[in-house]
């Protein structure tokens, strides 16, 4: 009887164990892996989507070329969420559930991760790099968590009182979207602004979606405001300096690195001219004078018929670091080993200036530095250092 049991009990333990292999390997064969994404391809933000989709693409076909990793090809699936945290958990539960992913890599906006990770989480699936820069992407720590960007709360937090030293502003004031990602904004130039002994002059906020900006910013022109922190990305920067500038309204507009982007001068002409926005890694200008980026730039848009843009640069770096971490783990590749190899990571700084990124087993964080660019003449040009604490 005793020995009936122990082999039951033996073989229900090797049960379990294979089954929190295939739990831990899911996405993982013989000779592919398989990863997720999920960007916007359809709502406001689908200019991103598209770009980082593209820069994943190019890095996926570059690695498959050369053998893959570790002798296992990558496969990559994108699903659309329209930039809405509902269609975002369906479509986390169609990649995890039904694709067998391994991996959540560079998927889009705060809200979107937010709603996405649970789904990921109980399936022991990792997001990585996400294209947010929210403190939640890897506060609460969670050992499936982990981000690359400085936060849009540091991003404010350290950038802002230097230039509203330099500007000599008077009156501090901040329009956001009211969100997760807007009050990550807004709450990062409170900080700045209580560490000068200040608080905002006039705070106003838009729904996600939003298109017409002219009350926001007439209350901020009849508060007197000469500096305005934006909680905003494409269209409600575009729209919020296009209306400024028709009613004589000419403060210093400071984003954060979700306004840096070539579409605010393309699609909002010369007025935006003058914007300062915080960044980490540099635009991919064609005739950059960077040889490397050139030579990429220049790949990107042969592959795709498109200049490529920072956000393909963010694609294209979380595949990249992606692959890095993969080859480090090995051969037997699992979520257990994947982590094991990231908590030893160090990603030295590549061609578009990113700085190093470290990581531990508390430290899901890679890099919390960043820098300012500024428009002028329809071209982002870096004006500082990287900021530090």
């Amino acid at each position: 009887m005793k020995t009936r049991y122990l082999a039951a009990a033996a073989a229900l333990g090797l049960a379990a164990s294979a089954g929190a292999w295939a739990q831990a390997s899911q996405g993982v064969t013989k000779d592919t892996i398989t990863l997720g994404s999920i960007q916007d391809m359809s709502g406001p933000l689908a200019g991103f989507g598209k770009q980082v989709r593209m820069g994943m693409l190019l890095r996926v076909d570059e690695a498959n070329e050369q053998g893959g990793v570790n002798g296992r090809k990558l496969e990559l699936k994108v699903e659309d969420s329209g930039y809405d945290p509902k269609r975002a958990v369906l479509a986390a539960q169609k990649l995890v559930n039904q694709d067998k992913i391994f991996m959540m890599v560079g998927h889009i906006g705060t809200a979107q991760n937010l709603a996405a990770m649970p789904v990921q989480f109980s399936k022991n699936v990792i997001n990585f790099f996400p294209v947010t820069a929210a403190r939640e992407m890897y506060e609460p720590f969670h050992k499936l968590k982990y981000s690359f960007a400085a936060t849009y709360y540091d991003q404010i937090r350290l950038e802002a009182p230097k230039l509203i030293k330099e500007k000599n502003a008077q009156k501090v004031c901040t329009i956001y979207q009211d969100d997760e990602f807007g009050l990550e904004v807004m709450r990062g130039g409170e900080a700045a602004l209580k560490a000068m002994g200040r608080e905002y002059t006039e705070k106003t906020t838009f729904k996600r979606g939003a298109t017409d900006f002219s009350s926001q910013v007439a209350k901020m022109k009849a508060a007197g405001c000469d500096f305005v922190v934006l909680g905003t990305i494409i269209r409600e920067t575009i729209g919020t300096i296009g209306e400024a500038r028709k009613t004589g309204f000419n403060p210093t507009f400071l984003g954060s690195s979700a306004a840096y982007t070539d579409l605010i001068h393309k699609l909002g002409g010369k007025a935006m001219d003058g914007l300062y926005a915080a960044m980490t890694v540099q635009h991919p200008y064609l005739d950059e004078s960077s040889q490397p980026i050139r030579f990429w730039a220049n790949k990107y848009k042969t592959k795709f018929n498109e200049d490529p843009t920072v956000f393909s640069v963010y694609g294209y770096s979380a595949i990249d670091s992606f692959i890095k971490a993969a080859q480090k783990a090995g051969p037997q590749l699992s979520t257990d080993s994947f982590i094991k190899a990231m908590d030893t990571m160090v990603l030295e700084p590549d061609m578009f200036g990113s700085p190093t990124m470290t990581f531990g087993p508390q430290k899901r964080l890679g890099n919390d530095l960043s820098r300012l660019s500024q428009l002028q003449d329809g071209r982002w040009h870096v004006v500082s250092d990287y900021a530090k604490n």
